[in-house]
């Protein structure tokens, strides 16, 4: 039996239809409610309309990516004990309504960092990059974050400096807009002024304690998962590191390590993201996957090349730096072990991640990182692997 291959749809409005998916081979949706404001409950009736949606199509709902974690639970300030109880709420209902797993980050402010959307590769494709000096460049010249400077190298600094004053208007808005107004999944996004004041609000959060804060919701949320039925899994830091003086929690094996011994639950899990730990030249993803095994309730597959310079790009699935080969390995006997122990939810569902845009793609609107085209050599990539892992450890 194959692993579950999913995708991850942005609901009605996406530009990739259900039956455009049904024909990629991806029997699993991976969606969210993004018209629902962050802290509301998400209610039995909204979440089985979109339950519908999904099935009238023959494919099926298999996961939550994301229920969003509201600012205030992350900062512990205003009304985070009622958004609290809000998310319990709608971790019961996806539960009732047959849902069984839950991705979600505890990334204060942005969910996810690049500086450029559209970068060529070699072959002729676009992909996503992070590079530090660019980032550096908007955290100092731009936003003028108070000690930004004290967050890079001099050799950063003074390649942000070069990369500033090559900018014209046109640049600057354009790096302003790819750092801070949102992105595919982010059910916010902010004015430079916005930004800055929202920033301002973690200046006496620190990564121990974020991490305090993160430990106290999961001991409110995981014994609600566990009774309704749900698996929940934490996404990694995307990239793994401090950007702008926000604080870190997942971004190391320690990190997930300290995470799930919190409270020792299958519900308490993880998504394997391969490109965002993968994106720190520090974490080894063959050796996460392994120790992680037991807890990995969903999986993200791309790759990445990166450097030891906070530098990475986005890569076709065998070309980058992660090894692909042994972290799908580690999941599929991960789910066989499961199946042994006599378990219904032995299922790991992965889904292609971030793909390139190209062929068809090219000149039309994509949400950044989730083509049509990418994706499916992504997925039909991950298939033909599996296949190869199966037959090879069944003989």
């Amino acid at each position: 039996m194959a692993i579950e291959q999913t995708w991850r749809w942005y609901g009605p409005n996406d530009r990739i239809t259900l039956d455009d998916i049904k024909q990629t081979g991806a029997t699993g949706i991976v969606t969210a409610l993004h018209h629902i404001p962050n802290g509301e409950v998400w209610t039995k009736e909204e979440i089985l309309i979109r339950k519908n949606m999904i099935e009238e199509h023959g494919l099926s709902w298999s996961v939550v990516e994301s229920v969003p974690v509201h600012e205030d639970i992350k900062k512990q300030t205003g009304n985070w004990d009622l958004y609290v109880k809000n998310y319990q709420e709608s971790i019961q209902n996806l539960g009732e309504c047959g849902i069984q797993t839950i991705c979600y980050n505890f990334m204060p402010v942005l969910d996810w960092s690049r500086t450029n959307l559209n970068f060529q590769a070699k072959e002729g494709s676009y992909a996503l990059i992070y590079q530090q000096k660019v980032f550096a460049a908007f955290d100092i010249y731009i936003l003028k974050r108070t000690n930004a400077e004290n967050d890079y190298t001099d050799k950063i600094k003074a390649e942000a400096k070069e990369y500033f004053e090559s900018l014209d208007e046109k640049g600057v808005e354009e790096l302003t807009n790819t750092v801070i107004k949102g992105l595919p999944g982010a059910e916010e996004s902010y004015t430079l002024e916005q930004f800055q004041s929202v920033l301002d609000a973690y200046k006496d959060i620190d990564d121990k304690k974020l991490k305090k804060h993160l430990l106290e919701f999961l001991n409110a949320i995981i014994p609600v998962a566990e009774r309704a039925g749900v698996r929940m899994a934490i996404h990694p830091d995307d990239p793994p590191w401090g950007l702008l003086g926000l604080p870190r929690v997942v971004s190391t094996l320690e990190d997930a390590k300290d995470i799930i011994s919190t409270v020792d639950s299958i519900s308490n899990g993880v998504t394997l993201c391969t490109g965002s730990w993968g994106a720190g030249y520090f974490n080894d993803l063959s050796v996460m996957a392994e120790e992680l095994a037991p807890r990995i309730n969903f999986a993200h597959l791309r790759n990445v090349s990166r450097d030891t310079d906070h530098n990475f790009s986005e890569d076709m699935l065998f070309d980058g730096d992660v090894d692909i080969y042994s972290v799908l390995k580690t999941i599929v006997l991960e789910e066989e072990r499961r199946k042994k122990e006599g378990r219904n939810d032995f299922s790991i569902p992965v889904r292609p991640d971030h793909g390139h845009q190209m062929l068809g793609d090219i000149g039309h609107p994509n949400n950044p990182g989730y083509s049509l085209y990418g994706r499916m050599k992504g997925l039909a990539e991950i298939r033909g692997l599996e296949l190869g892992i199966r037959r090879s450890i069944s003989n």
